[in-house]
């Protein structure tokens, strides 16, 4: 067991005597099968006769890729200013929502919940809902509360608006206090449904006074960004061209936060702002396949100019550019031309080791497509790009960009596919390089191809998250981890003396 007087982590810790004996123990327990049949399997699961029985599957998802609405409803929350999410529904949901959260940012992530029970999904939550809208504000003082739902609540089918303004009415919590809340059920859509049901819904609860007068102001939306300083640099971009800018909600802070004295929030767009939002000329989503309903509300309800970017890599963020240099009208700042024209001299740096190499991408819409562009910008070929909780147009958006690389005839779109299906494609249709999140970690020791960790999650890296990937600034930063996984992998393959080792690309 551990000694208090030396500290190991768990790769050493597991290697101890008591637990190889736990382990001997557990697999006689199991009464694990013939070692060789498993291994006679688990090869047969590498063929093309496998990967045909593997496409076929349909009620089941291996590894899916994704996660639950709540997850994105708590991004959002955490992006206005002092307000609490608030997740109605039991009480280990809230515990993995804030984990997954605390994991990859390695800060801690504040969220409530009122903890339904069995009682509760018998005779509905709305006693919990009241109490604990009471006990919420008056235990952490937030500005804001942020309701969405789980599973149970879904199931049994409580009314959110009913039970707020039931708890208003009854005094539980002031008439005036803002709640804003939005039906979030983890049994359809992904974490990303869920961002975009919370933000629009909040932006209806709280944007009634709609003017005729714009102001000349611009709502960017980021969506489920989890690279911290792409926000950052989305403003910046704008504000570069003198753009009074309003980031719609605006996380950038929460999970980026110096040490010394805790504080349970940070930053996040004000209250004030989000009321306004309404009256703000225009609006621009870095991530249009996340904030569908968002934008209809903007466009419909609001009658705001709308604009879709996805400004990752050189392309997107050309058009991203554009258009703020068309809603300025000003040209385009030095200072912007100077961050393209570093970016295109790394790029001509390291065309040569990306050229004719294979990669695999898998991820959320938006940043899969977005990434699949780079790449073929940089000189490789996407041979799968595989997004499992593609929405209703993602597949006919991805086979646009693919043909835009030479190797477009052997470029393929999956959406709607997991990572079980994936491995089926990396064994069948082999790649030089897999980009995705840490849960390609077993598909890079299944395959031996090697994994360059971006998207979300990461839980097995540190810091990433406070990078960008946006703008000409993020496309180096991703140009930077894929040229360099590249090298480290060439000279990992270069270590045999007298046979593999005359590549050393080093002269003094």
């Amino acid at each position: 067991m551990q000694n208090p007087q030396k500290i190991v982590n768990g790769k050493e810790l597991f290697l101890q005597p008591e637990y190889d004996e736990v382990f001997k123990n557990k697999k006689a327990f199991e009464n694990m099968p013939c070692t060789d049949k498993v291994s006679e399997i688990a090869e047969w699961t590498k063929t093309a006769e496998y990967r045909e029985l593997n496409f076929k599957r349909e009620a089941i998802t291996i590894n899916q890729a994704k996660a639950c609405q709540p997850l994105g409803a708590v991004m959002v929350a955490l992006g206005f200013e002092n307000t609490m999410p608030y997740v109605h529904g039991s009480h280990g949901c809230v515990a993995y929502f804030r984990t997954y959260f605390t994991r990859h940012f390695k800060e801690p992530t504040p969220c409530v919940s009122d903890s339904m029970t069995e009682d509760a999904a018998v005779f509905g939550g709305i006693n919990n809902m009241k109490q604990g809208l009471q006990n919420c504000k008056a235990l952490y003082n937030p500005d804001m509360i942020a309701v969405s739902t789980t599973c149970m609540a879904e199931v049994i089918g409580d009314d959110l608006n009913a039970f707020v303004e039931g708890a208003r009415t009854e005094g539980y919590i002031p008439e005036d206090y803002p709640i804003v809340y939005a039906h979030t059920p983890s049994f359809v859509g992904s974490h990303l449904t869920g961002y975009d049901n919370m933000l629009s819904e909040t932006l209806k609860l709280l944007c009634k006074n709609v003017s005729k007068e714009k102001h000349n102001r611009l709502n960017i939306v980021p969506g489920f960004e989890t690279y911290l300083a792409s926000i950052d640099e989305e403003r910046e971009l704008a504000e570069a061209f003198g753009i009074e800018t309003v980031v719609l909600p605006d996380h950038s802070e929460q999970w980026n936060t110096g040490a010394g004295e805790y504080k349970m929030f940070a930053g996040g767009t004000p209250i004030a702002q989000i009321r306004d939002a309404c009256n703000a000329s225009a609006i621009a989503t870095m991530q249009p396949f996340t904030t569908p309903k968002t934008l209809k509300i903007c466009k419909n309800k609001f009658k705001q100019q709308t604009f879709e970017a996805r400004p990752i890599g050189l392309k997107g963020t050309d058009e991203f550019v554009v258009f703020l240099k068309e809603f300025s009208g000003k040209e385009v700042p030095q200072t912007i031309k100077r961050d393209r024209a570093r970016l295109v001299d790394a790029m001509q740096d390291s065309y040569a080791y990306i050229h004719d190499k294979k990669f695999a991408i898998y991820g959320d819409p938006d940043f899969a497509l977005g990434l699949a562009s780079f790449v073929i910008e940089l000189g490789g070929e996407v041979t799968h790009l595989l997004c499992n909780n593609a929405p209703e147009g993602w597949e006919e958006a991805a086979r646009a960009v693919l043909d835009r690389s030479p190797a477009k005839e052997n470029s393929h779109a999956w959406a709607g596919k997991d990572l079980w299906h994936l491995r089926s494609l990396l064994f069948t249709e082999p790649v030089d390089y897999l980009i995705g999140n840490s849960y390609g970690k077993e598909l890079e020791r299944d395959t031996k191809i090697p994994l360059i960790r971006i998207g979300f999650p990461i839980f097995d890296r540190h810091h990433l998250h406070r990078y960008s990937i946006v703008g000409y600034k993020g496309a180096l930063n991703l140009l930077n981890w894929i040229v360099n996984k590249i090298l480290d992998t060439i000279d990992s393959q270069t270590k045999e003396i007298a046979k593999t080792d005359y590549f050393f690309d080093l002269v003094r």
